[in-house]
Formats: structure tokens, C-alpha cells, sequence
């Protein structure tokens, strides 16, 4: 197997792909991304790893404008190689989620700076790095196969507690008490939460507000003030800046668009 680049913390704010070469290449993206399986856009929630066969033809997009963060490294295969990862069975050309990237970011982290030194067992070493990240992606491709409940831990009170935030968003939403009620550790809480969703806690609190907000606004004469009250906002200036983040403009621009729908 002979390495033909690896590049490590690359960024990109548009569509990434198309026809990729002639070589197979390896995409570790630290970012979500969107792409296309089968006619249907697809979504990763976390970090994700992707095997491209030869000159094959995929595109990835950032989610929400977030530029792409990845590592890529391409690749020629002997047939020997070929035939090693096809006895894997290996998922390829579409990501794969990662529970954890570490393995595999440290893996390109140890094959770049071989690369800078190109010792009397580089080439050795650079197959058995590929191969290791091979197994990860194996290991990760069947992690994915299980259903929350079998891979996350303590999944279904997750999902319980984030049913509760949704439905009753103008509670006040204490982690500590979350995490007392789980008995488990406010990091490993963090966490698992994000594993489970793709969102923190605290983003899932703040979305349930918002969708009260935005229907208090649009069935209910109330003013922006006491909208922002209800929501369990102190302040109207934070309540304002956060819903023209999230929606995409004012509460006062919104309730307009909505009534004018309506007629």
C-alpha cells in the first residue's frame, strides 16, 4: 500500500467531492456533514470516517454553514490490499459514525510525521497504520448497526428527560439534578446527551423556548416582553438575540410573517 498524501485539518465552506481520483481516499471528518445515499440526503450527527473506492463520485456538504473540518489521506492498493478489504467488509463511500475518532486521528496524526522523516520501515509502518484504521472503521460500522438503546447507556432516561425538556420548556432545567437523578458524573451526562442526539442539553433547552416562543407569537397577542417572561427569559435583549439566531429573525418580524400567512 503506498501513501500518496495525507493532509491533516483542512476546512472547507462548500461542497466537497465529486470525482475525488483515481485513488481510493480516506475522509475523517470532524465535523457533521451531509451527503447523498441511494437518492437520499443523509446527515452525520458527530465526527465520521469515510473509505471512497477509486474514482468514486460522492459529494459532502457542511451542515448549517459550519465549515467542514477533516483529515483525508489518498492511497494506491495492491491487489493483495484490495483483497484485504474486501474480506473486512467493510462499509465504503458513505461516512461511517464514530462513537470516538481517536484511534483514527491519532493513527494519520503517526502517519504524517513518518512521512516527514521517511524511516527504514516507513512503508511497513504506513500499511499497518491504514490497516489499523481499517479495523477501527470495522469496529465503528457495526458499533452503528445497534440501536441507541444497545450502544448509549442510560438511552432511554435520555430520551425521557429530553421528551420532559420539550414539553415543558419553561421549566427550570437543572443538570446537576439530571445528572443526580441518572447518578452519573455531569461530563459523562455531557456526553452521552450528545451522543445520543448530536445536540447538548443546553441547546435542546433553549430550542424547546423558542418553538413555545414562536407559538406564543404567532396564537396569542401577547407583547415580545412578555413572550421573553413566559419563556423563562430574564432579559428581552438576550430572549431577542437568541430567537433571530435561531429563526432567523425578530420575534416582532416573525409574528408579522406568520399572520400574513395566515390571511
Amino acid at each position: 500500500m503506498k501513501i500518496n498524501r495525507i493532509q491533516l485539518n483542512c476546512r472547507h465552506t462548500s461542497t466537497l467531492g465529486g470525482e475525488m481520483g483515481a485513488d481510493p481516499v480516506l475522509l475523517l471528518f470532524r465535523t457533521p456533514v451531509e451527503y447523498i445515499e441511494n437518492g437520499i440526503v443523509k446527515r452525520t450527527s458527530r465526527a465520521s470516517a469515510a473509505l471512497l473506492t477509486s474514482g468514486y463520485k460522492q459529494s459532502f456538504r457542511p451542515v448549517k454553514g459550519t465549515p467542514m473540518r477533516y483529515d483525508i489521506v489518498s492511497f494506491k492498493t495492491s491487489a493483495a490490499d484490495r483483497q484485504y478489504i474486501a474480506s473486512m467488509n467493510l462499509r465504503q463511500d458513505v461516512p461511517i459514525e464514530l462513537d470516538d475518532d481517536f484511534v483514527i486521528a491519532g493513527a494519520l496524526r503517526s502517519m504524517q510525521s513518518q512521512s516527514m522523516h521517511r524511516g527504514k520501515h516507513f512503508s511497513e509502518f504506513m500499511e499497518l497504520s491504514m490497516r489499523l484504521i481499517f479495523i477501527a472503521l470495522v469496529d465503528a460500522s457495526e458499533s452503528a448497526e445497534k440501536t441507541p438503546e444497545e450502544r448509549i447507556p442510560y438511552y432511554t432516561k435520555l430520551k425521557k428527560l429530553r421528551d420532559s425538556i420539550y414539553e415543558d420548556p419553561v421549566n427550570t432545567w437543572s443538570v446537576d439534578e439530571m445528572c443526580s437523578e441518572l447518578n452519573i458524573s455531569r461530563t459523562y451526562f455531557h456526553r452521552l446527551y450528545f451522543e445520543a442526539f448530536g445536540v447538548t442539553c443546553r441547546q435542546d433547552v433553549i430550542e424547546s423556548r423558542l418553538i413555545f416562543a414562536a407559538d406564543m407569537l404567532k396564537n396569542t397577542d401577547n407583547t415580545v416582553t412578555e413572550v421573553a417572561e413566559l419563556c423563562g427569559y430574564d432579559s428581552e435583549s438576550y430572549f431577542m438575540r437568541q430567537f433571530k439566531k435561531h429563526k432567523g429573525c425578530t420575534p416582532t418580524e416573525y409574528r408579522r410573517r406568520a399572520k400574513a400567512a395566515e390571511e
